[in-house]
């Protein structure tokens, strides 16, 4: 899941899955051609490749398995759009036609299949709205290949004008919630025409190195070491899509996931899940996405969004600190906010069923409302 301290750990463990490769295929390099090699060199360079290409099932082996792991799916009925500046966006329809309209807005570097327990619970009740954001998943780039959170915003825009729903709650988890904020700002009118009511989960509402644990260290790195990173990435993104996949294979990459995304909590396979979107996902178009959002604030708006809105937010959440959601809730008008302790910034993977649960009971009792008047 891509945000700045994710993506600067993930650089780092990068490299070091690199290097130990290196390491290792020099060792064997140097004893194929002859060199006379001690023992505990041979036995350093077996285990690093070893590691390189296996680390990922040894840490996987620390977490239990859940009854029910997560998996890519793409069950509903799929159609391809028009987007903002040439983008097109694959959007997925799933659930009874008659139901409350639910549209989802998935985070950073993730893809619209990260909402597997949501789909799998919701759509027996709701009809689910769930599309990829440019250049993730299976939606194109824009033409120009520049982003902003206004673009993300003007495709959610083109989604909802797509939409055969009159009236939709929108889902936005993480930069999902960053471009509803920022589409009630640009789309007041098609905020009160269209929308009924917002879940914000795991989002924050102004730089997301503000309200990111170390964060004092991010602002002081942002200019000298993240910026130029990123540019680094957007520059030579397939050397660094070779880097996230050997990350991915060594489980340096799970390794970072776990500490940045997840709680105590998580299964093996959700783990695995999670991090295997920062393996597949281009990493050009993450880095571009993540230098919009480095400047980006919508504090001041916030009083403006008069919807019922209800937040989800996750108590060892360290991407988006549980603080930020707190303010969100003061400063919206009609805002409720819900608190799940034992869970990180990829609640709705982590705590999925409860995630789900929470938002169908928000749904629910908006939709009995809408009945009654």
């Amino acid at each position: 899941m891509w945000m700045p301290l994710t993506f600067l750990l993930s650089w780092f463990a990068g490299v070091i899955s690199l290097a130990l490769l290196g390491f290792g295929v020099y060792i064997g390099w140097q004893w194929y051609v002859g060199e006379t090699l001690a023992t505990w060199w041979l036995i350093a360079g077996a285990a690093s490749v070893f590691w390189s290409v296996a680390g990922r099932f040894l840490v996987l082996m620390v977490y239990p398995a859940g009854p029910d792991e997560p998996k890519e799916e793409r069950t509903g009925k799929e159609d391809r759009i028009i987007g903002a500046i040439g983008s097109e966006l694959h959007v997925e329809t799933i659930g009874p036609k008659q139901g409350l309209a639910l549209l989802f807005i998935h985070g950073w570097g993730l893809d619209s299949t990260s909402w597997y327990y949501a789909k799998k619970s919701l759509s027996k009740t709701f009809r689910l709205i769930l599309w990829d954001l440019p250049g993730l998943g299976r939606s194109s780039q824009p033409i120009d290949g520049k982003y902003s959170v206004e673009f993300l915003a003007r495709n959610l825009r083109s989604i909802i004008m797509a939409s055969d729903s009159r009236r939709l709650v929108l889902v936005g988890h993480s930069i999902g919630g960053m471009v509803i904020q920022t589409f009630a700002r640009l789309f007041p009118d098609l905020m009160t025409a269209h929308v009924a009511a917002v879940v914000f989960a795991n989002t924050t509402y102004t730089r997301p190195m503000d309200t990111a644990a170390g964060s004092r260290l991010l602002r002081a790195i942002q200019k000298p070491i993240i910026e130029p990173l990123l540019h680094i990435t957007i520059w030579l993104w397939p050397l660094v899509w070779l880097m996230n996949l050997q990350s991915y294979m060594s489980g340096s990459a799970h390794i970072v996931t776990r500490i940045t995304s997840f709680s105590g909590r998580v299964t093996r396979g959700q783990l695995d899940f999670v991090t295997w979107f920062t393996a597949k996902q281009h990493p050009g178009v993450a880095a571009k996405g993540l230098l919009a959002i480095l400047s980006w604030d919508e504090s001041g708006h916030l009083s403006k969004i008069k919807e019922p809105t209800f937040i989800l937010s996750g108590g060892a959440d360290r991407l988006t600190k549980p603080e930020a959601s707190g303010l969100m809730r003061e400063q919206m008008p009609m805002a409720s906010l819900h608190y799940i302790a034992e869970c990180g910034h990829a609640g709705l993977v982590e705590a999925g069923d409860n995630y789900s649960a929470q938002i169908a009971r928000f749904a629910e009792l908006l939709d009995s409302d809408r009945r009654r008047s």
